[in-house]
């Protein structure tokens, strides 16, 4: 791996294990904690990267598996890379495509070399190893990119053995075959519930030396208390000059309680899944917009809330666009999601930076006790 000198990461302050940092890319800075909202496709679905910038986002992830199949890495570094591709001129992350190649079940054989499987899309053959995997991202010319890993049920253990082992093996391929030097390579701690082989992950991808740290195979089924308990193993564990980046977990609870336990960085496609189907996330739990209690609902989505949909419609009008299912409520509500994650995300880093954190976690939950009291 080609040590990347625009790329950094400075913890300015820590309040307990809460941790507040600056990631520095040649894209730009992103302030942690931070969430990342998910653009599978090469776009963040029902947003332009103008929305995306107003509410105040400062990266954002694109998916290996769905490029690659189309419309292609190699069409994309063609054509300028992902940045100019899809317009977006901030930071980028992608993921390895892993999660996805092995979890197409039927479609899919793994073995130590890497993974044939075939396309949900036309059902073709394609194969991925831990080398194409990179080459793949460093086509795409995202800022951060992740090693290619294999991610295992949960609660499985003799599984998450062969898994791990994999995973290992697969990284000092990757750290291997990386060479973009404007590209930062994070390694990916396995090893489901199981504290020991966590410990062994962590402690195995540490010794080789990655520029950050993703956390995978969380979210995935466990208990909320596993992947907290996984998540205080490993705060102890990973190296605290470098970012730690939490897989696919992402609600406003998840980012507090995350970061109550090391993680700097996290992404999930719940608010944006969430809203193309009439889900509405505030401080005070969830929403489902298409209920008929909201039909003459004057009020915004959140009271208090200023984002654009809060600011101008009403629950009333955000139902009935969803009931006809216009493409305005798809983009309103999806607004709304990622603007509160956005901004719970800044709070979170706010309250570290002042040295309060805990008393925001807790004035947090109480908020949402009260709520459904």
């Amino acid at each position: 791996m080609i040590p990347s000198a625009a790329f950094s990461f400075d913890l300015g302050a820590a309040d307990g294990r809460a941790r507040a940092g600056l990631l520095r890319t040649p894209h730009g800075e992103v302030p942690t904690p931070a969430f990342m909202p998910v653009g599978t496709q090469a776009t963040v679905k029902a947003l332009s990267p103008r929305d995306l910038c107003e509410i105040g986002a400062g990266m954002i992830l694109a998916n290996t598996y769905h490029l690659y199949l189309r419309p292609g890495d190699e069409r994309i570094a063609r054509l300028g890379g992902l940045h100019a591709f899809m317009g977006w001129d901030g930071p980028i992350l992608t993921d390895s495509g892993g999660f996805q190649v092995l979890s197409l079940a039927q479609r899919r054989a793994i073995d130590d070399d890497g993974v044939t499987f075939r396309s949900h899309v036309d059902g073709s053959e394609h194969r991925f190893t831990p080398e194409k995997a990179i080459a793949i991202q460093e086509n795409l010319g995202a800022d951060v990119i992740v090693c290619f890993d294999e991610c295992a049920p949960a609660n499985d253990y003799e599984y998450n053995v062969q898994a791990l082992a994999r995973t290992h093996a697969w990284a000092e391929r990757c750290k291997a075959a990386h060479g973009r030097a404007d590209q930062a390579l994070f390694g990916i701690v396995q090893g489901g519930i199981f504290a020991d082989l966590r410990a062994r992950s962590a402690r195995f991808l540490a010794d080789l030396g990655f520029a950050g740290y993703a956390i995978g195979g969380l979210s995935v089924g466990e208990s909320k208390q596993q992947m907290h308990e996984v998540l205080e193993l490993l705060d102890g564990l990973l190296p605290p000059a470098q970012p730690r980046y939490l897989m696919g977990v992402g609600t406003p609870q998840d980012l507090v309680e995350g970061v109550a336990r090391g993680v700097d960085m996290f992404d999930c496609v719940l608010p944006t899944r969430m809203a193309r189907n009439g889900g509405v996330l505030t401080r005070t739990g969830r929403l489902n917009i298409r209920n008929a209690r909201f039909a003459d609902d004057p009020a915004p989505l959140e009271p208090g809330c200023t984002c654009y949909a809060c600011a101008n419609f009403s629950r009333a009008y955000l139902r009935h666009l969803n009931q006809a299912n216009e493409i305005l409520g798809h983009h309103l509500l999806t607004l709304h999601n990622l603007h509160l994650m956005l901004t719970v995300a800044q709070e979170i880093r706010a309250a570290v930076l002042a040295g309060r954190f805990e008393a925001y976690r807790q004035a947090f939950w109480e908020r949402l006790r009260r709520s459904t009291s």
